[in-house]
């Protein structure tokens, strides 16, 4: 049989904690989701682009000593596309108008996908010496910066909801606490231990907090999905890469459960607090 806890939150208590922690953890989940989500696209972003490099030759001189480099070292290279003039001309055009002069000024360009890193590495220090050699996980490395920042972004938005948790859990139980002087000096008087009237509390706020979680965490991966399926549908860049590996989901599917046991923390220690300082 069951034993009954010695006292409870009160109704407005119990539907205030319930829908200020669903919120939290929603808006826990949805941080956390995203945060991962960029994490794991910058990932992929750079392991995609790490080993293209475009070539740029300025000086015509060194355009055949740059095409001799490329055909020696054709065994590291997995991929080779020569950018042609016209081409060059078409993503010029809207800034540059006048076809004669521009063939001037148009540098002579590759585009070189390599096997390994390493390949990339020895070619271009190679390449270096007759060309521009501008790998494109450098060239990206402003959207790659801006992923990081929206990583921090969001971790920042997760550790305040994780406080404003901690400040609404305390302030429930310092709350109960007080409402319930009468019982708990009954308790001590007959020689009830804080341990035992913590763990009260505990029982109290663990139901409420595990049943909010629950709801925050099933609201919140609907949203979630929605946001990842707008940013594959996007196609450009870094949106596209976002998502959500199986370690990822593991992590959001943790995070109810570990705001439960924050939740109960808090409150014990909060509950403890009160009965020494009483």
């Amino acid at each position: 049989m069951k034993k009954p806890t010695v006292f409870s939150l009160v109704r407005e208590q119990s539907a205030f904690m319930t829908a200020i922690m669903s919120l939290l953890t929603f808006l826990s989940v949805l941080a956390l989701g995203i945060a991962i989500s960029i994490g794991t696209g910058v990932m992929r972003w750079n392991a995609q682009w790490e080993l293209y490099t475009t070539i740029q030759v300025m000086d015509s001189e060194n355009t055949q000593a740059t095409k001799n480099i490329l055909s020696s070292n054709a065994d590291k290279i997995e991929s080779l596309t020569e950018i042609t003039t016209e081409q060059m001309q078409d993503l010029m055009s809207p800034w540059i108008s006048g076809d004669s002069v521009l063939k001037n000024f148009l540098p002579k360009m590759w585009e070189v996908q390599f096997k390994t890193k390493s390949d990339l590495e020895s070619v271009g220090n190679e390449l270096s010496k007759h060309a521009r050699v501008l790998t494109h996980s450098d060239a990206l490395r402003s959207s790659t910066s801006a992923g990081w920042k929206m990583i921090l972004m969001s971790t920042f938005i997760l550790l305040l909801t994780l406080g404003t948790i901690g400040v609404c859990i305390s302030y429930i139980a310092r709350n109960t606490a007080m409402l319930h002087r009468r019982e708990l000096e009954i308790l001590n008087q007959i020689g009830a231990s804080d341990n035992f009237i913590a763990q009260q509390m505990q029982i109290i706020v663990g139901k409420i907090s595990l049943m909010a979680t629950c709801i925050g965490f099933f609201a919140a991966v609907p949203v979630l999905l929605v946001i990842l399926s707008t940013a594959h549908s996007a196609r450009v860049g870094l949106l596209a890469m976002l998502g959500l590996s199986g370690a990822g989901w593991f992590s959001l599917i943790m995070l109810p459960f570990i705001i439960a046991v924050f939740s109960i923390w808090i409150t014990r220690r909060t509950t403890i607090k009160i009965l020494q300082a009483a």
